[in-house]
């Protein structure tokens, strides 16, 4: 599907947001490489415990026939509260059955922040709210990072022992996008689309929102254009595309904002994607950034007709990417579907450090695109591996005739991105193993094996378009016993820390792989690996940790 870097649009959610040539297997910890070592359902959220505290701060530091889809519940009616995709937990798969598993990436980080918001909170969050892959994947590895345009990805793989699952091993495979530092990234016309409805009349929804901005205004150059529109019971073009030079200009709109009316969100989305589409031009980047809770009561309402309107501008190279806002009517399930309609992100901004952090920090992400329709596939040695299966990406699950045709979609990913996908995986002759032998079809056998595969737990394959390009790429790795490292002290710091929060992510889900791993084990495991932590992200993943040990008593 062809995208453009000329057009793209951001949406601010209310309660968000292989062998590749000279990839090297991954070393044990004293040979680290780069800090690595060897339709949707709305489901009730609890209440808060307690009314909305005032303007949020940062916190302390500190499937297919092959794998089955992920299954979704017919939707059912709200009253009150926050709503999610409920999605059901990826199963076992048996190799002799479904060697083969495929998925898009996935580069959103709103369910981290959205589970920071119910932790802090005083209460768990729904098993729904929790996305394991965007916990995992909300951290920045130390991971290789390409220094090759054309081949923006360096993957690294490791296969180390369970933290939780005696007898069960984790293949880990992890990718860095093809950074652009900030003075090269070509200059970008952004709309910001800015939900001013009644529902947004709360200290933590648009306050924040134009806090947020502002931030993010203090990091663009002088040549971005930046244009402002709002919408509630009509929408309304406050900025025409303004140089970035004017700032104070763009400041006094932004702070002139305020909320009331009834959510007509499609008439907003219109007028931002004419504004973004029109824009564009031969070496700039454009897009549009909504900003919003969600709560669209008036126009187009239904997530999966929203996310149809918004796929129709992806076709015309506008993206959309999700950043949300609020608590109480969060509707996480429409901000899932923009953002993957309209190949953009999702973020959940709950406090001006998350702000900074998806709006500063990492704005080249946010603003560049390097590569589109990025997908994973995995085939299992049956040889080797008896059972697997992929924790996180149960909404992200694409057929496996998907990896190879070009029209199907997938997840982008944006400069400096990382990526983090785990599979758990079960040896033939493992005590481990979940599911009986099949009878009829002998585990270990088939095709001839290709020459020199006999020690291959797995073949990678991993396949991108450049940025606006019709035809994708490949890359392909094996995974082999040169991938193993004996024990999980000697995987390195990244590849441990990557363990812990899968594992605090499934154990928020109520997942039964983990319900015999305790979490004072989490946080061991955690505290371990929090390595140089410049930003104090894994600082306070542990605090975190404790909190949720501390709230769960399942």
């Amino acid at each position: 599907m062809k995208r453009l870097n000329k057009g793209s649009v951001f949406l601010l959610l209310g309660g968000v947001a292989l062998v590749a040539v000279g990839c090297a297997p991954m070393k044990p910890a004293d040979q680290e490489i780069g800090g690595l070592a060897p339709e949707p359902v709305p489901t009730m959220a609890p209440p808060p415990p307690t009314p909305p505290p005032p303007l949020p701060s940062a916190p302390p530091p500190g499937y297919a026939p092959a794998a089955r889809m992920a299954m979704a519940r017919p939707p059912v009616p709200v009253q009150q509260g926050d709503s999610y995709q409920a999605v059901e937990e990826n199963a076992v798969k048996a190799v002799a059955e479904a060697p083969v598993s495929t998925f898009s990436v996935d580069v959103d980080t709103a369910s981290y922040a959205n589970i920071r918001r119910f932790l802090e909170q005083g209460s768990l969050p729904p098993p729904d709210a929790v996305r394991v892959e965007e916990v995992v994947n909300y951290f920045r590895y130390d991971y290789p990072v390409s220094k090759v345009k054309a081949k923006p990805f360096n993957p690294v793989v490791a296969v180390y022992p369970s933290p939780w699952r005696q007898g069960a091993e984790i293949v880990h495979v992890g990718l860095a996008a093809y950074d652009v530092p900030a003075e090269a990234r070509p200059p970008a016309n952004l709309v910001f689309l800015v939900d001013v409805s009644g529902s947004m009349d709360a200290p933590d929804r648009l306050p924040l929102v134009k806090r947020s901005l502002r931030m993010m205004l203090d990091g663009l150059r002088d040549d971005d254009r930046i244009a402002l529109v709002t919408y509630a019971g009509e929408s309304r073009t406050i900025l025409p595309l303004t140089p970035g030079k004017d700032r104070a200009l763009i400041a006094d709109a932004i702070d002139k904002l305020g909320a009331g009316g009834g959510t007509g969100g499609q008439g907003g989305l219109t007028a931002a994607y004419a504004l973004a589409e029109g824009a564009a031009g031969e070496g700039r980047v454009s897009r549009v950034i909504l900003a919003t809770d969600g709560d669209f009561n008036l126009g187009i309402s239904d997530p999966k007709k929203l996310a149809e309107f918004v796929a129709g501008y992806r076709e015309k190279g506008v993206a959309l990417t999700v950043l949300g806002v609020g608590r109480g009517n969060y509707r996480d399930d429409v901000a899932q579907a923009l953002a993957q309609a309209g190949n953009g992100q999702a973020v959940y901004v709950d406090t001006l450090h998350e702000a900074r952090r998806a709006l500063r920090e990492q704005l080249g992400g946010t603003l560049l695109t390097v590569a589109n329709d990025v997908k994973i596939q995995v085939e299992f040695n049956p040889a080797r591996v008896a059972e697997y299966r992929l924790i996180g990406y149960e909404t992200r699950m694409l057929r496996n005739q998907d990896f190879n045709d070009d029209k199907v979609d997938a997840g982008d990913v944006g400069a400096g991105h990382r990526v983090t996908a785990l599979y758990e995986i079960v040896a033939p002759d493992s005590k481990a193993r979940l599911l009986d032998p099949s009878r009829y079809q002998p585990e270990g056998k088939g095709k001839a094996a290709p020459a020199g595969a006999g020690n291959e737990i797995a073949f990678l394959k991993l396949r991108w378009k450049a940025p606006g390009a019709k035809d994708s790429q490949l890359v392909t790795r094996p995974i082999t016993s040169k991938d193993r490292v004996p024990s999980l002290d000697q995987a390195g710091t990244e590849v441990r820390f990557a363990a812990a929060a899968a594992a605090y992510g499934q154990k928020l889900r109520g997942s039964s792989f983990v319900k015999d791993y305790p979490w004072v084990a989490v946080e061991a495991l955690a505290s371990g690996a929090r390595g140089t932590d410049p930003n104090g992200e894994r600082a306070e993943f542990l605090r975190l940790v404790k909190l949720a040990g501390a709230l769960d008593k399942r």
